[in-house]
């Protein structure tokens, strides 16, 4: 019996060097652009989505990928084609029935009439054989991913917090996410079968939540990991070195100074920054800013002078 032929790399528009990952992000984009429950009524992105199901049901699975390829790119669409006499009209859904999932959708595929009817002849020929009954096919949808946004602050990025979230799934859904110490701006968090419930009994989608972590008043981020710290020091102190105190993320420790340190130098405080996701510790650089009294009293202007007649510093280099 001759049947269309199907070129399924042309209904998901890749190449036939496609790689895997390719050929997934062809279906994952097509899939949504056509879903049914985002064109209700729509015959022809019924059609569609029908379409790219099918090519992805071949095209990413490597054996049958093999197969379909076997054919030959001699093919065009739209012809009759017959297998060749030596064939293999191998079930590749062992028994009468079988599903699949990918890029968030979900497919049972059952002997009958019914759902949004079964995949092609040419599908049937290649995969299923004549022998049995021709499947039909009942579409269990995932639900769809809801997206969310968690606002922290560096210290519960730091240390792990929880937030308490609601979602607008069936009016209003109340939920607490554990966050994980060692998260950064931007982070996502997905929880799977947090988002909505799915269509016909399919499975619900995720919860995708975004981190964002707000401004601090002392620290910024540096590299991705490192703390940054402006340190205020006084002009003795930078001239003939000190031992202050520095707040971290975890509290008070020592910082010395060496004797001529300048004005925009970053000293390192190694295992004092912000965790990162594997438990381990990054740095926190302290950055000194030189500070000067704006306005002395009389007799600390006089030391000042005094210091200004005697010194042999030139700070342009005159």
């Amino acid at each position: 019996m001759a049947v269309t032929y199907k070129d399924y790399y042309e209904s998901l528009g890749v190449p036939r060097t496609a790689t895997a990952d390719e050929i997934k992000k062809a279906h994952r984009k097509l899939a949504r652009k056509y879903h049914p429950d985002l064109n209700p009524g729509d015959k022809q992105a019924e059609e569609k989505f029908r379409e790219v199901q099918e090519a992805y049901e071949v095209l990413s699975e490597s054996e049958k990928r093999q197969k379909y390829d076997h054919l030959g790119a001699d093919w065009k669409q739209g012809e009759q084609f017959r297998p060749p006499p030596d064939w293999q009209q191998e079930a590749f859904y062992r028994g009468g029935a079988g599903s699949f999932r990918s890029g968030g959708f979900e497919a049972d595929f059952e002997t009958g009439e019914n759902g949004f009817g079964g995949f092609s002849d040419f599908f049937e020929t290649l995969f299923r054989g004549r022998g049995g009954a021709r499947a039909g096919a009942g579409f269990r949808m995932r639900g769809r991913d809801i997206e969310a946004e968690a606002p922290i602050t560096l210290e519960e990025a730091h240390r792990g917090t929880r937030r308490r979230l609601t979602l607008p799934i069936d009016g209003q859904k109340t939920l607490e996410v554990t966050i994980p110490a060692g998260v950064r701006d931007g982070t996502v968090l997905r929880l799977a079968g947090q988002g909505e419930p799915g269509a016909q009994g399919g499975p619900a989608g995720d919860l995708l939540v975004q981190i964002r972590l707000e401004p601090h008043p002392r620290f910024i981020i540096e590299d991705g990991d490192n703390l940054v710290l402006e340190l205020p020091v006084a002009p003795w102190e930078a001239v003939l070195g000190a031992k202050v105190s520095v707040q971290t993320l975890d509290g008070q420790v020592q910082l010395t100074i060496r004797p001529g340190s300048q004005a925009g130098q970053k000293l390192r405080l190694r295992g004092q920054g912000l965790q990162r996701r594997d438990g381990s510790p990054s740095d926190l650089l302290v950055k000194l800013k030189v500070v000067v009294p704006t306005n002395p009293p009389s007799e600390e202007r006089k030391l000042w002078e005094q210091l200004a007649a005697v010194s042999t510093f030139k700070p342009r280099g005159e």
